[in-house]
C-alpha cells in the first residue's frame, strides 16, 4: 500500500476517533443537567459547574504530555491508549451514586479530549507542508461530536421513560464507554505507525525549548478564543437557552447543535482557506466577524421602564376629578394615556410569539395626585412611563450564534496551519500547549460566564466577554503583522502610511 493511501486512511481513521472522544468529552454538560433537573441529585450550580468544567480541564492540561510522546512514539499506539483508558473511566461514571465518585469519574473521561494533541501530530507527519492545513481542518471536523452529544445525549436519556424508571440514565455512560472500546479496536487495526523522523533523540527539555517563544503563547491565545470559547458555548447555551427562551433541554440541545455541529464541519473548509490564502489573513477575517456578532449578542433580552413625559399643572388650582383618562384642577381639564389603554403593550412574562426584531417602545401616564389635593403651577400631576421591550428574537440570535460558530470552526483550523509552518519537528508539543490553552478557555469560561452572571444578573455577559477577548486577540494579531511588515519592507510601509495620511484616495503605486 503506498503512503498516499496510508495517509488518507489514518486521516479518516483520525477524524472518526477524534468525534467519538469530543462526544464522550462534552458528555457531562447534558447528563449533570439532566440528573439535577429531574431531581436524581441535588448538586449546586457550583457542583454543577464542576462537574462540567472537570473534564475539560482534564483533557486541557494532559494534551502536552500526551503531545510530547506522540512525537516519541507515534500515534496509533497512543491514540489507542488514550481511548481504552478513558472506556474504563466513562464506564466507572455510569456507577457513580455520589458527588465524589462523579467527580472522580469525570477526571478519567476527560481524558478523552486530549485526543486532539494526538490526532494533530499523528496527522501531521503524513501529508506535506502545502496539504497540512487541510488535512489537519478535515481532522478538527471531529469537534462534531459537540453536536453529537447535543442532539443525542437527550435522545439515549429517555431510556428512562420520562422518569419511570430513573435508574436506566446509567445506560447513557455504558453506551458511550462501548462506543470508545470499538473505535480504539477499529483504529488500532487499520491504522499505521509512523512518527517524526528524528537525527537524535531528543531529551524532554529539548522537546519542550519550543515554549520559550511568546509565539507559541499567541497561538495558544487565538485558540483559547476559536476553540476554547467553542467548548464553552457547546455546554453554556444549553442553560442559556433553557433559562432566556424557557426552552426544554431536548429542543436547547437542538438548538445548541445550530452552533456546534457546523461550526465542526466548517473546520475542513478552514484549513483549504488556510493553505490558500495563508493563516494571517484568514484570522483577520474571523476575528473582525467575531468582534463584529458579539456586538450585536451583547444586547439582552429586556424589559425596562424609565420616566417618560408627564403631564403638569398649567396653573394652581384644586383636584376636583381623577378618572382613568383624565385629571381635572378646577376647571382644566388634563388628559393622560392609560397603561390599560396601552395598545399591544407586551412583557417578559407573557409568552409572546418571539417574532419581535426590534425593541418596542410605548408609553403612559400614572397620576400622583388626589381629589382635593391643592397643586400649584408646573407641579407634576401625571409622571410619565416609558416602557423599552426588546425580545432578542431567538432566531435572530440563533442566527448570529451560528455566524460565530462558522468562524471559530474557520479559526480552528487557521491557528493550526501556524503551528506545522513555525514548529515543523515540533508540532505535538506545540500543539500540545496550544491545545491545552485552548482546552483551559473552555474550562475557565463558562467559569467567568457564571461569575458575570451572578455579579450582573445579565446572560448577555458572556459574549462581552467574547467581545473583549475578540479585539485582543486583534490588534495583538495586528501589531504583530505590521512589526514583521516594517522589519521586512520598511518604505513600503512609510509610504502606505504617508498615502493613507495625505489622501485616503489617491491610487497607490502598483493599483489597478
Amino acid at each position: 500500500m503506498n503512503e498516499k493511501k496510508k495517509a488518507r486512511i489514518v486521516l479518516t481513521m483520525n477524524t472518526v476517533a477524534f468525534t467519538v472522544c469530543f462526544a464522550v468529552w462534552m458528555m457531562n454538560g447534558v447528563l449533570v443537567t439532566f440528573l439535577v433537573d429531574n431531581g436524581i441529585f441535588d448538586w449546586s450550580k457550583t457542583q454543577i459547574g464542576w462537574l462540567i468544567g472537570i473534564p475539560v480541564l482534564t483533557g486541557s492540561l494532559v494534551r502536552l504530555p500526551v503531545g510530547v510522546l506522540t512525537d516519541k512514539y507515534g500515534g496509533r499506539i497512543v491514540y489507542t491508549i488514550l481511548m481504552l483508558v478513558a472506556a474504563v473511566a466513562t464506564y466507572l461514571l455510569s456507577m457513580a451514586n455520589t458527588y465524589e465518585e462523579f467527580l472522580l469519574a469525570s477526571l478519567g473521561f476527560g481524558i478523552s479530549g486530549a485526543s486532539f494533541a494526538v490526532g494533530i501530530a499523528y496527522t501531521s507527519v503524513w501529508f506535506e507542508k502545502k496539504y497540512q492545513g487541510t488535512a489537519l481542518g478535515i481532522f478538527g471536523a471531529g469537534n462534531a461530536g459537540a453536536a453529537l452529544t447535543a442532539l443525542g445525549a437527550p435522545s439515549l436519556l429517555y431510556l428512562t421513560d420520562n422518569g419511570a424508571v430513573i435508574e436506566s440514565w446509567r445506560m447513557m455512560p455504558k453506551l458511550y464507554a462501548l462506543g470508545l472500546l470499538v473505535m480504539a479496536v477499529v483504529f488500532y487495526f487499520t491504522t499505521f505507525s509512523k512518527k517524526v523522523e528524528e537525527t537524535r533523540t531528543r531529551t524532554l527539555l529539548e522537546r519542550l525549548e519550543p515554549l520559550k517563544y511568546p509565539r507559541v503563547w499567541r497561538f495558544g491565545l487565538y485558540y483559547f478564543l476559536v476553540f476554547g470559547g467553542f467548548v464553552a458555548l457547546a455546554q453554556w447555551l444549553i442553560p442559556y437557552y433553557v433559562n432566556v427562551y424557557t426552552m426544554s433541554v431536548a429542543t436547547a440541545g437542538f438548538m445548541t447543535s445550530i452552533f456546534s455541529l457546523p461550526s465542526g464541519v466548517i473546520r475542513a473548509f478552514g484549513g483549504w482557506l488556510s493553505d490558500k490564502f495563508g493563516a494571517r489573513p484568514v484570522m483577520y477575517i474571523v476575528l473582525g466577524a467575531c468582534i463584529f456578532s458579539s456586538a450585536l449578542l451583547i444586547v439582552p433580552r429586556m424589559e425596562i421602564q424609565s420616566p417618560g413625559q408627564g403631564v403638569m399643572a398649567l396653573k394652581s388650582g384644586t383636584v376636583t376629578e381623577v378618572t382613568p383618562n383624565t385629571i381635572v384642577v378646577d376647571r382644566m381639564r388634563y388628559d393622560y394615556q392609560n397603561k390599560d389603554d396601552v395598545p399591544n403593550l407586551v412583557s417578559l412574562t407573557q409568552n409572546e410569539p418571539n417574532m419581535l426584531v426590534l425593541p418596542k417602545i410605548n408609553g403612559w401616564q400614572e397620576p400622583v395626585v388626589k381629589v382635593g389635593e391643592k397643586v400649584h403651577k408646573k407641579q407634576l400631576l401625571a409622571r410619565g412611563v416609558t416602557h423599552i421591550f426588546f425580545q432578542a428574537n431567538v432566531w435572530i440570535f440563533t442566527l448570529l450564534v451560528f455566524i460565530v460558530g462558522i468562524m471559530m470552526g474557520i479559526g480552528k483550523a487557521a491557528v493550526y496551519k501556524f503551528i506545522p509552518e513555525h514548529f515543523p519537528k515540533d508540532v505535538g508539543v506545540v500543539g500540545g500547549i496550544v491545545g491545552v490553552v485552548g482546552g483551559l478557555g473552555g474550562f475557565i469560561s463558562p467559569v467567568i460566564f457564571g461569575y458575570l452572571l451572578r455579579w450582573t444578573g445579565i446572560w448577555t455577559t458572556s459574549w462581552m466577554f467574547f467581545f473583549v477577548l475578540s479585539v485582543v486577540c486583534l490588534v495583538w494579531l495586528h501589531l504583530v503583522a505590521r512589526r514583521m511588515m516594517k522589519s521586512r519592507a520598511p518604505q513600503l510601509l512609510r509610504e502606505l502610511e504617508e498615502k493613507v495620511a495625505t489622501d485616503p484616495l489617491e491610487q497607490m503605486p502598483g493599483d489597478k
